[in-house]
């Protein structure tokens, strides 16, 4: 049996951006501030002293422009490693990602793969307001011809990244500012994960809480609560929004009948519209109850701490609305 080490979120996602630089000399990162600065929240703090200017690549405040020359990297043979700060930042870069990134591979007939990561800050949690703090995973899983990630555990923030930089299509990766001073424990000899599929992140029988991101720390201390009262539910944690893994929630809404869906997102055309209409497709004669779901309320996100938290589901409001499922 492996040995176990404790570290941060962010110290997960470090060890895994240091681990692909030195495997492969083709990948680099590139970004605002993270070299001399060592990005915004930390994550690449040394990395520029390890690596040099080359390797980690401090970039002019212009999205359109940074990832673009990611894209162009990629296609020319590199393994960029792209950070736009904030996802509130990447609407800059939309127009690159959508119709340059997601669409090469199709209008070339299948001639040029876009192998470039593009990482995202993500979330509420920070009290960053109503221009800084967002959930917009649903804007990105829309679209074919990207891989969409959401980093919602320390074994993920681990590995996730290794995985996508082999993948040979343009990778999304959004990883939760909320969650970077949270410590975790994960094998010692942790690496790359798998990228296509969900995961039980917690065996139950009552009800499927599927979520993602933020959700899924929060959805498994509610299910800890929830088991003191005799109440046993099952974690899904989504990981992959593009392309979603059905076949992990189907089977666990199989078997438990019931399903609870938790994001952050706003709730209107989110993740969870596209999983509950999947289920009421595919497995609507295994329910004994509705689909539910506990999503963002629809507002600009507060600045003020108390109110923040209103806008987002949290422990407490998970394990209330499973009650109310279960013991109405």
């Amino acid at each position: 049996m492996s040995k176990t080490i404790t570290l941060t979120y962010r110290e997960a996602l470090k060890t895994a951006i240091r681990e692909a630089l030195q495997k492969d000399e083709r990948v680099f990162l590139m970004g605002e501030d993270v070299g001399h600065y060592g990005g915004a929240f930390a994550v690449s703090k040394g990395l520029l002293k390890e690596f040099g200017p080359e390797r980690i690549m401090d970039v002019p405040l212009s999205e359109s422009g940074f990832t673009g020359a990611g894209i162009g990297a990629a296609l020319a043979g590199m393994r960029p490693i792209v950070e736009i700060m904030t996802v509130n930042f990447s609407l800059l870069a939309m127009d690159q990602i959508f119709n340059n990134a997601a669409t090469l591979l199709h209008m070339s007939g299948g001639q040029l793969n876009v192998p470039v990561v593009i990482r995202m800050g993500c979330g509420i949690g920070r009290q960053l307001a109503a221009q800084h703090s967002h959930s917009w995973e649903p804007f990105y899983a829309h679209v074919p011809g990207i891989n969409v990630l959401a980093v919602g555990t320390h074994e993920d923030a681990r590995g996730m990244l290794l995985s996508a930089l082999e993948s040979p299509d343009p990778v999304i990766i959004f990883e939760y500012t909320s969650m970077l001073n949270l410590e975790g424990d994960i094998p010692e000899n942790a690496g790359a994960v798998d990228i296509r599929k969900a995961k039980i992140r917690r065996e139950g029988k009552d009800l499927s809480l599927i979520t993602y991101g933020t959700g899924v720390y929060k959805s498994l201390e509610a299910a800890e609560i929830l088991e003191r009262e005799g109440i046993d539910v099952e974690v899904v944690d989504l990981r992959v929004l593009r392309p979603l893994d059905e076949e992990t929630f189907l089977a666990s809404v199989a078997k438990t009948h019931r399903a609870l869906l938790v994001e952050d997102a706003w709730r209107s055309v989110s993740i969870s519209s596209e999983v509950s209409a999947r289920i009421m497709e595919k497995a609507f004669f295994e329910l004994d109850l509705p689909v539910e779901r506990l999503c963002g309320v629809e507002v600009p996100i507060p600045y003020p701490k108390h109110l923040e938290d209103a806008s987002v589901p949290q422990v407490q409001d998970i394990v209330d609305r499973v009650r109310k499922i279960l013991r109405p």
